[in-house]
């Protein structure tokens, strides 16, 4: 059962990667360029990274499986117990800190704004708040400055990562997060938007094909949450704060 557990995680794990339409309105607003183009352009974009994300999690997931069977480790670059090439492992470390910082900041900043508006729009007479400090720039710029931003943002990476260090259920934690924005942002809400849009009509054979795709995510989305919920109440027997497993 335990290696069910684990295969269903695993899904959780590998939506978090696909859980990127949250992101994807705020990529697009950065793209300046007139339409059609800026439509194709992401279409473009979205196609090479759904095709290269595949091909690398297909790659890791059967090569591992086949390589090491069930006592494939979480993480392939420290979970055998041993750490040579150290170059190798530093290289790799240094990459994924890289992924991190870029995919933080991309991902918090939805998060960000509507907090940032919403203190805006509340408290619009406190300077704290809505004052921008203009800071003078090389070459004739500028930059505004504002503290409740700099407070606010401050404070979340912190608490983010004492909770993330005092939590250190990785695999599991990412598998949830990925079941839960999976089905309902990546999936649902675009499937309902495409068939509002294009105005697919109801019990017609598009219009069943895209529902029983949104009910087949579905069921992977619940497994997944079970799996990754199962994977936390294993680690917390042997659970001890801040320390990786």
């Amino acid at each position: 059962m335990d290696k069910v557990w684990r295969s269903f995680q695993a899904f959780g794990d590998i939506a978090f990667a696909y859980s990127y339409s949250i992101i994807l309105i705020e990529i697009q607003d950065t793209i300046r360029a007139p339409p059609p183009s800026e439509a194709k352009v992401m279409k473009k974009a979205t196609l090479i990274s759904v095709a290269v994300t595949t091909t690398f999690y297909m790659l890791c997931g059967c090569m591992g499986y086949a390589a090491f069977g069930d006592l494939a480790p979480g993480n392939l670059l420290t979970g055998f117990g041993f750490y040579n090439p150290y170059w190798l492992l530093d290289i790799a470390n240094v990459a994924i800190v890289i992924h991190l910082v870029g995919a933080y900041q991309v991902y918090c900043q939805p998060l960000f704004a509507f907090v940032e508006k919403w203190a805006l729009r509340t408290r619009p007479e406190s300077h704290f708040i809505s004052k921008d400090i203009r800071v003078p720039l090389p070459a004739g710029r500028s930059y505004k400055f504002n503290f409740f931003r700099l407070t606010w943002r401050t404070a979340f990476v912190v608490v983010t990562t004492v909770v993330s260090m005092l939590l250190p259920f990785f695999n599991d934690v990412v598998g949830f997060l990925g079941a839960a924005g999976f089905w309902p942002l990546t999936v649902y809400f675009p499937v309902e938007m495409y068939i509002v849009q294009k105005k697919v009509a109801k019990w017609s054979t598009r219009w069943m094909c895209l529902q029983l795709l949104s009910l087949a995510c579905l069921i992977i989305t619940i497994a997944s949450a079970a799996g990754s919920i199962a994977g936390v109440v294993s680690d917390l027997k042997v659970y001890q704060p801040f320390k990786a497993r």
